[in-house]
């Protein structure tokens, strides 16, 4: 004969076991996103001097002839290529983990959340990446450019090798973050959250949020801050655009359904 309390027990079982199955499979996804991670880094250290290389090219191409980097601590030339190989590790295995994270979330979603969470996952890591890449190839060059040239002539521009790759990661995440506003626009108006027409009565709002957002997350000048906040507008306007294609959608559809 069992007890009353035997019930209750198993009744509690049954409901661990489920979270303990979620445990163990959320380890088993974060296993293999620091793997890829490591196995990435690995195959790409022994070029960690050539990345330097690569990411310090917008800077030296503003030097005079003749110019070179600096390193002020002893462990910088070592450190400095170090810390950079493993983000950009990180930054090349992000579809990986993005898919690892929704290989785990996937089977709670419902068919119409996830035919919605695979196209803004896929354009959030393809905007990311076009943020750095709008960094290196646009913002770097004019930046370089406006700092070498409004020196004192006398003086020699040196830069640490850590210094600039603490300036340019700074850079990389700020814009790559930037570049996910149409998602956030999107999806913001997707939920109900607010609508279309309360975002367009911000824009003034908006605009001023873009600059202090680009004089936070840059250096302090006006013109890193101006490359930041305008192209953050700009892309508002793109969540902008993609809002009101979605809501003349449901609207079409409502009125077949009618």
């Amino acid at each position: 004969m069992s007890k009353p309390g035997d019930s209750d027990k198993a009744r509690e079982e049954q409901t661990q076991a489920p979270l303990i199955e979620h445990l163990i499979e959320l380890r088993s996804r974060l296993i293999k996103a620091v793997v890829v991670i490591v196995v990435i880094f690995l195959a790409l250290y022994a070029f960690a001097n050539d990345l330097y290389t690569f990411v310090a090219d917008p800077l030296m191409a503003m030097l005079p002839p003749g110019s070179q980097m600096i390193a002020t601590e002893v462990a910088s030339p070592f450190l400095a290529p170090f810390k950079l190989t493993l983000v950009v590790a990180v930054f090349l295995a992000i579809p990986f983990v993005l898919h690892q994270a929704w290989a785990f979330i996937a089977p709670g979603l419902y068919d119409n959340e996830k035919a919605l969470a695979i196209p803004i996952l896929v354009s959030s890591v393809a905007l990311f990446y076009a943020g750095a890449a709008f960094a290196y190839y646009v913002v770097f060059p004019l930046l370089f450019e406006f700092f070498t040239q409004t020196g004192p002539a006398n003086v020699a521009v040196m830069t640490d090798i850590n210094q600039y790759l603490n300036f340019v990661l700074k850079l990389f995440f700020a814009f790559g973050v930037a570049f996910e506003i149409p998602i956030a626009t999107f999806l913001l108006i997707l939920s109900g959250a607010t609508t279309v027409e309360s975002l367009s009565q911000k824009r003034p709002y908006i605009i001023l949020g873009c600059f202090v957002i680009g004089m936070l997350l840059t250096p302090p000048d006006v013109i890193s801050q101006s490359l930041l906040a305008i192209p953050m507008y700009l892309l508002y306007e793109v969540g902008l655009l993609f809002g009101r294609l979605v809501r003349r959608r449901r609207q079409a559809a409502e009125d077949a359904t009618d």
